[in-house]
């Protein structure tokens, strides 16, 4: 009896502490060698492994194709949760499922991964994407009844709207007691959009009730749907898309409201500096620099201390110091034996700043042309800032080409720490300000530069 004991507790641990495999079949096979494992942590990506893409083929619509295949032994200590399986070095290529202690097989096309994965194994997988086929289904017939009546007050579509609510919430049930028990649970939980028991005939209403119960399924103090993209992509639908307005003035008012709103329902200060930081991200693609400002302001800087990432700060400060809109970094130089300050100047209503250089070919063909083209424009002064190793070239230069220009010598060139400041890696760099020396514009060349002064 002793020894069928010892037997059945050796083998529940080794089941226990079982590796499980994560199979992929790539269809068709995309140019790509290497795929790397990560598990999603918040908002962050934490590496597990990477392996090798093997080309194969296989029987597809009759067919013989050439597909991509890739294999993963997970660890016995891996963790349920979402895992993220990315095949793209740049752009987005990863196809994200979630493990919860069971062997995951799918085939997907790499070129819309999440709209064609297929699981072959996996019952946490299988169930949730049936689950997202039949839920969206139901949404949609109930969201096909409310847009006609919106379109059509007359329409009495009462009872068929009814009927679509119920069908809708009965789907839903299903699916709950379905995931009862395992990991997947508060995702399928939380997946379902509040809607009203009655039809609206009114589209403010009908916007208004979806903003208004936007996060009333939504947990953000649960584990699961934090360590997902579950929470990351809400967020992102509510601010840029359900809060969205034509006129900027009025966009930019939302987006810190629905800023607000949405990191007041976090109360972790862990996870509410990781979501801060992810918008960060989000507002730096569109170079939204007012956004930015606000969250660091009105936020990040509010957390507490130990929290916050003075790195990470600085560096986004520095990102977006020369973007338009901010006030030029300040410098100084020695003109007529006096020290000059950028920010002092006040001798025209705007500044052509341009980084240039004497051993830079194009920079001896642009400069001379600019300093033709601005000599008649008397409410336009020109700060050239020329980045040198040594100023004997420039002073010859200068003295017998620019003058009427504020000239500005930067030595060490491109370890300027000036030049490190303003991010210049090409010359000319042409920045334009106004007399209170915020950027106005970046030209791309001088004809740019033309063509924003004939404007002025």
């Amino acid at each position: 009896m002793l020894k069928k004991l010892l037997s059945l507790l050796l083998f529940a641990t080794s089941f226990m502490y079982a590796q499980h495999s994560v199979k992929g079949v790539m269809s068709p096979k995309l140019e790509s060698d290497w795929l790397i494992l990560y598990k999603l942590e918040g908002t962050k990506q934490v590496f597990v492994n990477n392996t090798k893409i093997k080309t194969d083929s296989t029987l597809i619509g009759g067919k013989q194709e050439a597909v991509g295949r890739f294999e993963f032994q997970l660890p016995a200590t891996a963790k349920p949760g979402v895992y993220r399986a990315n095949y793209k070095l740049e752009g987005a290529g990863f196809v994200d499922f979630y493990y919860n202690n069971e062997d995951v097989t799918f085939i997907f096309n790499p070129e819309y991964p999440q709209e064609s994965i297929a699981f072959s194994i996996s019952e946490e997988n299988k169930l949730y994407r049936n689950y997202l086929g039949d839920i969206s289904k139901a949404q949609q017939s109930l969201d096909s009844i409310q847009v006609a009546v919106l379109q059509d007050p007359s329409l009495n579509l009462a009872d068929a709207y009814k009927s679509a609510y119920s069908n809708l919430n009965k789907v839903q049930v299903k699916y709950d007691k379905l995931a009862k028990n395992r990991y997947i649970a508060p995702v399928i939980s939380a997946s379902l959009r509040v809607n009203s028991p009655t039809i609206f005939n009114s589209v403010d209403a009908y916007l208004s009730s979806i903003k208004g119960t936007f996060f009333d399924r939504l947990d953000f103090s649960n584990k699961t749907l934090r360590n997902s993209p579950f929470l990351t992509n809400r967020t992102l639908d509510y601010i840029f898309y359900i809060n969205y307005s034509d006129d900027l003035v009025e966009q930019q008012k939302l987006y810190k409201k629905s800023v607000n709103t949405v990191l007041s329902k976090i109360s972790d200060k862990s996870y509410k500096r990781d979501i801060i930081a992810f918008l960060v991200d989000q507002f730096e693609a569109s170079k939204n620099i007012e956004i930015i400002d606000f969250l660091f302001k009105e936020h990040y800087s509010k957390l507490p201390v130990a929290l916050q990432d003075a790195k990470f700060k600085k560096e986004k400060e520095a990102l977006f110091a020369t973007e338009i809109g901010r006030i030029a970094p300040d410098f100084s130089w020695t003109e007529n034996e006096r020290t000059v300050k950028l920010s002092t100047l006040n001798d025209a209503n705007h500044y052509v700043l341009v980084f240039w250089s004497t051993s830079c070919s194009h920079c001896l063909r642009e400069i001379p042309q600019l300093h033709r083209y601005m000599k008649p424009k008397s409410n336009i002064k020109v700060v050239g800032f020329a980045l040198e190793k040594d100023a004997s070239i420039w002073q010859t230069f200068t003295k017998a080409n620019l003058k009427g220009w504020h000239n500005v010598l930067g030595l060490n060139k491109w370890e300027n720490k000036t030049a490190r400041i303003y991010q210049i890696n090409a010359t000319p760099t042409y920045i334009i300000l106004d007399k209170n020396k915020k950027i106005v514009a970046k030209p791309n060349d001088i004809n740019d530069v033309k063509t924003f002064v004939e404007k002025l």
